[in-house]
Order: C-alpha cells, then sequence, then structure tokens
C-alpha cells in the first residue's frame, strides 16, 4: 500500500469527467488500498475520489465515522460507480477538501439520500445516507463529475473562508 499524491486545485484533471469502472481485478485491488491509505493518513479527512489522486474512475471511498460529530454512518464504503437514486432536503453545512487545502466553504446539499453502487467485490449496494454522511458522499460523486465544492457555493465572497491553521507543534501535523 501507497500513500497517493492528492491533486490541488487549480490542477486542471480535478476538472475532468472520470469514467466508469469494469474491471475488479489485481490492479483495481491495490488502487483501492492505496486510496484507503490516503485517505486515513490525511488527518480529519472523511472521504476521496480516485480522480483527486489522477486516476479518472468512479470510485470514492468516505468514512465519516472519523467525525466524531457524525453520529449516524455506515463506517467505511468503498463506492464504484455510484449513482445518486433520490435526495430529500437542503441544508447549508461547512466543507473542506483535499485538493482545497486552505479553503472551506458553505455549500448547501441534500439532507438525505440514497445512492446506488458497487462494492470493491463489484457487489450492487444501496446506501441511505443522512446529514453529515449524506453531505460527504455528495462531495465526493461531486469528484467524480468535475465538480469542485467552491463550483456549489453561492457568493465567493461571503461563503468562501481561509482555513485557520495551528501551529506545528514539534513534528505533529496541521490536524484540520
Amino acid at each position: 500500500m501507497a500513500v497517493l499524491d492528492v491533486l490541488i486545485y487549480p490542477n486542471p484533471q480535478l476538472k475532468k469527467v472520470s469514467q466508469p469502472v469494469f474491471q475488479f481485478d489485481s490492479a483495481f485491488e491495490g488502487f483501492i488500498a492505496d486510496l484507503c491509505e490516503t485517505l486515513y493518513a490525511s488527518p480529519g479527512c472523511v472521504g476521496i475520489a480516485a480522480p483527486q489522486t489522477g486516476a479518472l474512475q468512479r470510485i470514492i471511498i468516505i468514512d465519516a465515522s472519523r467525525n466524531k460529530k457524525c453520529t449516524s454512518h455506515h463506517g467505511k464504503q468503498i463506492l464504484v460507480n455510484p449513482e445518486i437514486v433520490a435526495q430529500e432536503g437542503s441544508v447549508m453545512g461547512r466543507e473542506g477538501c483535499l485538493s482545497l487545502p486552505d479553503f472551506t466553504a458553505n455549500v448547501v446539499r441534500a439532507n438525505s439520500i440514497e445512492v446506488t453502487a458497487l462494492n470493491e467485490k463489484s457487489e450492487k449496494v444501496v446506501l441511505k445516507a443522512e446529514g453529515f454522511e449524506a453531505r460527504v458522499i455528495l462531495h465526493e460523486i461531486d469528484h467524480l463529475d468535475g465538480i469542485l465544492f467552491l463550483d456549489r457555493v453561492t457568493s465567493l465572497k461571503t461563503d468562501v473562508f481561509r482555513r485557520k491553521r495551528i501551529p506545528e507543534k514539534s513534528s505533529e501535523k496541521d490536524p484540520t
């Protein structure tokens, strides 16, 4: 396993649409392991999409359980070729992104969703999520379509914020 490099905005690869996955072979398994390693190596990270590493494949990995405030979640989920089949409600919430490490923004997202996808074994899954977990899934699916959270803000002037950094202490990394 390896921690993959994450593309940083304005890298043009982040704006490209990803292709469906049809091969569930050993190369796919290795890539999934690397994506998981990358997600867990990033403090506070709750989701990653394959295109953030330069791979234009429709793969996302989420783990909303990494957010202590999220009490309703399904733990780690590997979703291949995910499709939103239902969504309802809307709620404004703050989002951050590995590919935009210096900013957060207020983004309106559906409050509850239903998604169909394949898991890492090519088995069909149906996932119903709400609140923070729904937000994470929607954020990561956006990456598959070349959409960044900045594309969803109402006002760049009032809804985008520079991330506050905590000064590093010896060898500790920034937890944000």
